[in-house]
């Protein structure tokens, strides 16, 4: 259990913004294991959001190396970051980012269409994801009928539909009320404990806390990198 999976080396990622430079980053250095549960915290303006997308292979450094799975993902071209984000790389995202038109499972099949898999194995699959979730009585819902907790529970299938290596949830309960933010907590535990590596990206101490490791970040450097002492822990359970 102890394989590295992200390894980043210098990393600096400079914005030109008119005449000025933004140092969003100025040379971090981190390594994250397999199946760690890993929250990502820090004030805005701290390189926060800079870093994820640079995780997420949204974005390429400035300077450094990232290595993911092995592979130094750097300096690949858009295509080929396409591909890995594709593959290795399950999105969470605050406005969950459905596609309205589809059912359910047609969301969740989405990135198994990019992947190159049948229409058959694609549904096969989703089902299964959407089973995990406990949703397969919503398949056939659109966005639109369902509730704030359903649609982040049929973005969360769709995360895990390519078995990626990688869960980022970017501030995943942003826009869900306390109790639907409990559920989706505790869902995320348990996709963790089936043996996923979790990067949680939050502003919110209380959501920090579930993970079991906290990197604080300050002006584009790593401050704190600890941890978490007082795990929150949530069974996950039936809701919406």
């Amino acid at each position: 259990m102890n394989q590295e999976i992200i390894r980043l080396d210098g990393i600096t990622r400079f914005f030109k913004v008119g005449t000025e430079v933004v140092r969003a980053l100025r040379g971090v250095d981190l390594s994250i294991k397999k199946n760690e549960y890993v929250a990502l915290m820090g004030p805005s303006g701290s390189g926060k959001s800079t870093l994820m997308n640079l995780l997420g292979c949204l974005d390429t450094p400035t300077g450094g190396s990232y290595w993911l799975n092995g592979m130094d993902v750097s300096k690949l071209p858009d295509n080929e970051l396409a591909e890995i984000r594709n593959k290795e790389i399950g999105f969470v995202f605050q406005t969950f980012n459905l596609l309205p038109r589809l059912t359910a499972l047609e969301n969740v099949a989405l990135p198994m269409i990019y992947a190159g898999y049948a229409k058959a194995d694609r549904f096969q699959r989703a089902m299964e994801v959407l089973d995990n979730v406990k949703l397969t009585d919503r398949v056939k819902h659109k966005p639109n009928e369902l509730s704030g907790g359903q649609r982040q529970r049929v973005a969360i299938a769709r995360a895990m539909v390519n078995n990626p290596s990688i869960i980022l949830a970017d501030e995943p309960t942003g826009n869900l009320d306390s109790k639907t933010s409990v559920e989706i907590m505790g869902l995320i535990e348990e996709i963790h404990k089936a043996g996923n590596t979790i990067i949680l990206v939050t502003h919110e101490e209380d959501i920090a806390r579930h993970a079991h490791r906290i990197v604080r970040l300050s002006d584009g450097l790593i401050a704190s990198d600890e941890m978490n002492g007082e795990i929150r822990t949530m069974n996950y359970y039936k809701g919406s």
